[in-house]
């Protein structure tokens, strides 16, 4: 079986999973994959319809949404329903008016993903309302092709292989940690884990890291490494304090910040503190960082006097201002001069992925073919609640200027916005404005309960598909059978095609195992050597031809860096932009054409602090994906109390009487969540952490009993060029809960009705 987190083995009686194996072919297996024990809990048995909806219509009752009971039907009506639903909106109020929600992750098969599936049929079917961009990279994918001239996936493809890493670096500045529990996984599909193996082969020549991140493991342990615990939202102030003290103290390579690079004297002026700026000197980053300046300045002697890689992970551009720290972070790798150089230069995002630097390269596994997009809108994909919330209104993207859709259908599959997008509170009131809100989801998440029509599907363990990670083709070979009245998406949107009359186009007369077969087909007719279908199938999976370990030799930007002239970048310049005239054309408040300082909209020493006191890191959790199988045996261990975990250090925790085992609440003017509090000193004081993922479960007052920490978050875009995500950009109190706090229902399913 293959997974986003990597290839495994399973052990099934045909009803229920009796156990999760390592593939042999993988060193560093995930722990993830021991979720999968709970597939059968927790599941959407049957087409359920939200009873105000299925009495009264479109749009009854739509505050009702989330805490009153399901009917369930068969799965004709549902089906008849939905498809005169989705035909009553397209020809009143236009296809527009359509958004088609779904968002990754759903499966890594390359037939069954549920983003391919919902594409293809709501294009079939005249199209609809989409987003681009990601919750994780949303601003570094929109900068990058700015300042590099790749775009994102172009840049993370060409990184440089950790093969030449272990051979040749001697100094790893990592921006936001190398948190080796984020390499379990790669969307898409992880092959099998060498990070960890890498790493230990850098060490033993000599490698030291630096960590400047405010939780000090997410630097791998038994390393030689030094943790710079930053305050966040910080890392750019650092940057222009490292900037400054190589070319005051004569360490910056002129010479490459000339030939190779544009906008070098524009960044310098405001870095010089021209135009009434203060100098970004060592002491002024000190004073925004927490940092020392004595260290700051050891620090950028260090850099410049070893062979050193800068690495950018994403949870730093996750934050107010976002696009400033990859841009930033290109800067400083230039100054250093060392871009294009083995072992040296930027790099990006190490520890955010499996896949990145492992010099893997993806073999190519046709998939589901989708019909090109119809005209109509498209937004950011953090906007859903702006789009939601304010119809008709205005917003700037990437130097485009558009107007929000008035969507009244939501079409919602392979995911759960009610765990990764930002003030929870926020989104659940918006989700009481569309008409109509249908999911298609194995279990009852949070997102389940919040819509009127559920369709029941399958995991990836009840059907027969195909996986592609980067080393091996894996054959995913139905586990178990399909959980209660569970269908396939690909069967209902079959069935709904067939309903709205473009059921051939859909299908293209094959069923999903004749697709999976003709997609073998089409993948053998690139690669000769590989077995027949009914071989590989027996097999389990079949190796692609690869250098030792997975290795190829690349260096990033090699080529351009040997001859720039011959080998330009795709940028106007044709050199790296450190001055951006396109980004300065639009003209942006929060975003001028050379990357700077912002003041984000509250941190730690700065906005709010005096308030809120304490800085919420929601990072990826360790022991699941987001928050799939949350109530598997997993992630179950890890809660605490019987909620999400939260660390706290020693010294915050003994100001506000909280001790291990504790249940606390944090806090902040968005909303409020219960937690179970762990007192570690591997958080900065000042710093609490707690993971995405825990199911959101909101009281009568809307504090989350279970520990989602986007109840907290603000809702913001990182500023008019991405508009992604600022989830990283939070201030909150923690306090312990005194008497005894309410149960946890986050796994209860809903008040079901039978017909």
């Amino acid at each position: 079986m293959a997974s986003h987190w990597g290839p495994f083995l399973i052990d099934s009686d045909g009803g229920s999973v009796r156990g999760v194996h390592p593939h042999p072919a993988d060193p560093d297996p995930s722990p993830i994959s021991g979720g999968l024990a709970a597939v059968t809990r927790c599941r959407v048995g049957r087409p359920a319809i939200r009873r105000s909806w299925l009495e009264g219509g479109p749009g009854t009752a739509t505050e009702r949404r989330g805490a009153e009971p399901f009917v369930e039907v068969g799965w004709g009506e549902a089906l008849d329903r939905v498809a005169a639903e989705l035909a009553r909106v397209r020809d009143d109020l236009g296809t527009d008016a359509i958004y088609g929600g779904s968002y990754g992750w759903g499966s890594s098969g390359r037939f069954h993903d549920p983003t391919t599936q919902t594409a293809r049929f709501l294009r079939l079917f005249g199209g609809c309302t989409v987003s681009r961009g990601t919750y994780s990279g949303a601003a570094a994918e929109v900068v990058v092709p700015h300042v590099l001239g790749l775009t994102y996936h172009e840049a993370v493809a060409a990184q440089t292989s950790w093969s030449r890493i272990a051979a040749h670096t001697e100094l790893l500045v990592s921006f936001g940690g190398l948190r080796l529990s984020n390499t379990d996984v790669t969307y898409g599909g992880q092959g099998p884990h060498l990070t960890r193996t890498w790493l230990g082969r850098a060490a033993e020549r000599g490698m030291r890291m630096v960590g400047v991140a405010p939780v000090d493991d997410d630097l791998p342990a038994g390393l030689a490494r030094r943790w710079f615990p930053i305050r966040p939202g910080t890392d750019v102030a650092l940057m222009c304090g490292l900037i400054h003290t190589l070319v005051t103290e004569g360490r910056a390579d002129l010479t490459f910040l000339r030939r190779w690079c544009v906008g070098w004297e524009r960044l310098w002026a405001y870095l010089a503190g021209s135009g009434g700026e203060p100098p970004r000197s060592a002491e002024w980053a000190a004073s925004v960082t927490g940092v020392g300046a004595g260290e700051i300045r050891a620090l950028a002697r260090d850099m410049a006097a070893h062979r050193t890689l800068v690495n950018l992970t994403l949870s730093i551009q996750r934050a107010d201002h976002g696009e400033q720290t990859w841009w930033m972070g290109i800067a400083l790798a230039a100054v250093l001069g060392q871009i294009g150089l083995p072992g040296g230069g930027i790099a990006f995002p190490f520890g955010a992925a499996g896949n990145v630097g492992a010099g893997q390269t993806r073999e190519p596994v046709p998939g589901l073919p989708v019909p090109l997009l119809p005209p109509g809108p498209v937004i950011p994909v953090a906007r859903v609640a702006d789009m939601l919330e304010h119809p008709g209104q205005g917003f700037h993207a990437d130097g485009g200027y558009d107007l929000y859709p008035d969507v009244r259908l939501v079409y919602w599959t392979g995911g759960n916005v009610f765990h990764h997008h930002q003030d929870l509170n926020r989104l659940a009131r918006v989700w009481q404005r569309p008409e109509t809100i249908v999911v298609h989801e194995p279990f009852w998440t949070a997102t389940a309960r919040r819509a009127d029509i559920v369709l029941p599907v399958t995991t990836p363990l009840e059907r027969d598909d195909l996986g592609g990670a980067e080393t091996m083709l894996v054959a995913m070979v139905q586990a178990i059978e399909p959980v209660g009245e569970a269908r396939h998406d690909h069967d209902v949107f079959a069935s709904l095609a067939h309903r709205l009359g473009f059921g051939p186009a859909f299908t293209e007369g094959r069923t999903a195992g004749e697709w999976v077969r003709h997609l073998y087909d089409r993948y053998r007719q690139a690669n000769p050597a590989a077995p027949a279908f009914d071989e590989f199938w027996a097999a389990g999976s079949v190796a692609h031809p690869v250098a030792p370990m997975g290795g190829t030799d690349q260096v990033f930007l090699e080529r351009f860096r040997a001859d720039p002239e011959a080998h330009p970048l795709r940028t106007p310049s044709g050199r790296i932009e450190l001055w951006s005239a396109t980004i300065d054309g639009y003209g942006y408040p929060d975003c001028a054409g050379h990357p700077r300082w912002y003041e984000p909209f509250e941190r730690l020493g700065g906005a709010g602090a005096d308030r809120w006191p304490l800085h919420l890191v929601s990072n990826q959790p360790r022991w699941r994906l987001h928050s799939q199988y949350d109530h598997g045996p997993p992630s179950q261990a890890a809660k605490v109390a019987g909620r999400e975990p939260v660390r706290i250090n020693p010294v915050d925790a003994a100001a506000r009487g909280i001790a291990t085992g504790d249940v606390v609440r944090l806090h902040n003017e968005r909303g409020a969540c219960l937690a179970g509090a762990v007192v570690s000193g591997a958080v900065a004081p000042g710093v609490v952490e707690l993971a995405t993922g825990a199911w959101y479960d909101p009281g009568p007052d809307g504090t989350c009993r279970h520990g989602n920490p986007n109840v907290l978050t603000r809702d913001k875009g990182t500023s008019q060029l991405a508009q992604g995500p600022s989830a990283q950009t939070c201030l909150v109190e923690v306090t312990r809960f005194d008497g005894e706090p309410p149960p946890v229902q986050a796994f209860d399913p809903p008040e079901l009705i039978g017909r």
